[in-house]
């Protein structure tokens, strides 16, 4: 009888573990990461992120001894949204956001769950830089996207059904080739009405000059048939 029960309370306990990773939820997803009082779970709110579709940085936080969630951490956490393999290091392209809560205890959402909304508008790599504090302990935090963190911003063009939609970023691309043809059609448009201006100004000149001097052709004729009268 005890045999039996020693494989039967393995296979609980193992139910139990994959229990406690299912409910993980969407922080299975997310860079789990230990800052003072607080664990910390950063992500993409939604998970595949596409770019070109809304999303945002969700910050889920929690007591970490507890583990309970933490629902007030006054209004001084906020994020830096940079994009790009280097956006760990520069800062000089960021999106500046405030992190809010994106839930009401009692009301809607899931306690603990904070966002600051975008939408990446470029595939690849995101690096949320939380700074501020979380009731009063400071918080200066990187957490870049990545096959060991969470996803980057995938293009949607494989998931696009039944056509597929150019991207912001290939619309930007076509207009970027486009433009300086236009341009550069336009000025040897312009360069040709310029040319064809000047040359029927110089030929109202010649004209001008042939008359001119028809006239005074005339003149000196006429000038001449009096002065032999």
């Amino acid at each position: 009888m005890r045999m039996r029960i020693a494989p039967m309370a393995a296979a609980i306990g193992l139910a139990g573990l994959l229990v406690t990773f299912t409910d993980a939820g969407p922080a299975s997803a997310h860079e789990q990461r230990k800052v003072g009082n607080y664990m910390l779970h950063v992500g993409f709110g939604d998970e595949p992120a596409y770019a070109g579709a809304k999303n945002s940085v969700q910050v889920l936080i929690s007591d970490a001894k507890t583990d309970k969630p933490v629902t007030a951490i006054g209004d001084q956490l906020k994020v830096d949204v940079t994009q790009g393999a280097s956006s760990a290091t520069d800062d000089s392209q960021k999106l500046s956001l405030n992190v809010e809560p994106n839930f009401e205890v009692g009301e809607f959402g899931t306690p603990g769950d904070y966002r600051a909304f975008f939408i990446p508008t470029i595939p690849g790599t995101y690096t949320f830089h939380l700074t501020g504090a979380i009731n009063g302990q400071k918080v200066d935090e990187k957490f870049t996207s990545g096959p060991r963190t969470f996803s980057d911003a995938e293009d949607p063009a494989g998931v696009q059904f039944p056509a597929k939609e150019p991207s912001g970023l290939q619309l930007n691309q076509r207009l970027d080739r486009e433009v300086p043809r236009l341009n550069a059609a336009l000025a040897a448009s312009q360069s040709r009405a310029s040319k064809a201006e000047d040359a029927a100004g110089q030929a109202r000149i010649i004209a001008i000059v042939g008359v001119v001097v028809g006239v005074l052709g005339l003149a000196a004729a006429g000038y001449g048939l009096r002065k032999r009268a």
